[in-house]
């Protein structure tokens, strides 16, 4: 039998690429998505196939669900899907809520919750024990905005975590009778390209670490929940964010 698969949306860069090239290193099969940059997800493939591991990339815009079915019938020809890591995310351009774009808040919404749904349900559906899977875990990829709201800026982004936050509860509660344990992890102000300019030196300003984190340490978390070391956790918010 083959490696088992991880599944790591919006894995070319950022959080995403920390997790896909961490999970490889325990010995995942790992399909990672990308929406844009080919270049750029091919060369993470190729930095984990140069350790050793396996990987495989795929285009896939997660706010589109005819994507996403795509992304786990791929899933499917690479052998038993054991994780899943949503971490796809997106802002919009940063205004008021008085001048926001309906359209760009819907797309947010689409990417960052719909898109969470969506693929969540395609992974219960081949992990549940009911349903003739082995159990799996589920992590997703939700923000410290929920809870501060990004006022000014992005309190759509932060309104589409808070739906990731309860959706992690009330999934975790609905599948956990079927083997199947759904997480989240919150980071704060991590070092990515997600960033305005600015931002995350006035955040680091804030913080008690005085300092931004790693993608390597969101990675950390989300590798801790899928193990086997936190077989007893399901339902929980793992919060990465130097205590902001």
């Amino acid at each position: 039998m083959g490696a088992p698969v991880f599944i790591v949306t919006g894995g070319s860069r950022g959080i995403g690429e920390a997790v896909a090239v961490a999970a490889a290193r325990e010995g995942y099969a790992v399909l990672l998505t990308y929406v844009e940059n080919e270049a750029r997800a091919a060369g993470v493939v190729e930095r984990i196939r140069a350790e050793g591991g396996q990987a495989e990339a795929l285009r896939a815009d997660t706010g589109v669900e005819a994507d996403v079915l795509a992304l786990f019938e791929a899933a499917d020809l690479m052998g038993r899907l054991q994780a899943l890591v949503y971490n796809s995310g997106i802002t919009g351009p940063a205004s008021p809520l008085a001048e926001a774009d309906t359209g760009v808040m819907a797309r947010v919404l689409e990417v960052n919750l719909l898109g969470a749904m969506v693929a969540s349900r395609e992974a219960i559906r081949r992990m549940s024990t009911i349903r003739g899977g082995q159990g799996g875990s589920i992590v997703l990829i939700s923000s410290r905005a929920a809870l501060y709201g990004s006022p000014g800026e992005f309190v759509w982004y932060a309104a589409s975590k808070g739906g990731m936050d309860s959706l992690t509860s009330g999934l975790a509660r609905e599948v956990g009778p079927e083997g199947i344990r759904v997480n989240a992890v919150s980071p704060g102000p991590i070092v990515t390209e997600m960033h305005r300019p600015g931002k995350l030196d006035s955040a680091v300003a804030l913080s008690p670490l005085r300092r931004a984190g790693a993608p390597e340490e969101v990675a950390s978390a989300v590798m801790f929940l899928c193990s086997a070391g936190a077989s007893y956790m399901t339902g929980a918010n793992l919060v990465v964010a130097g205590g902001r």
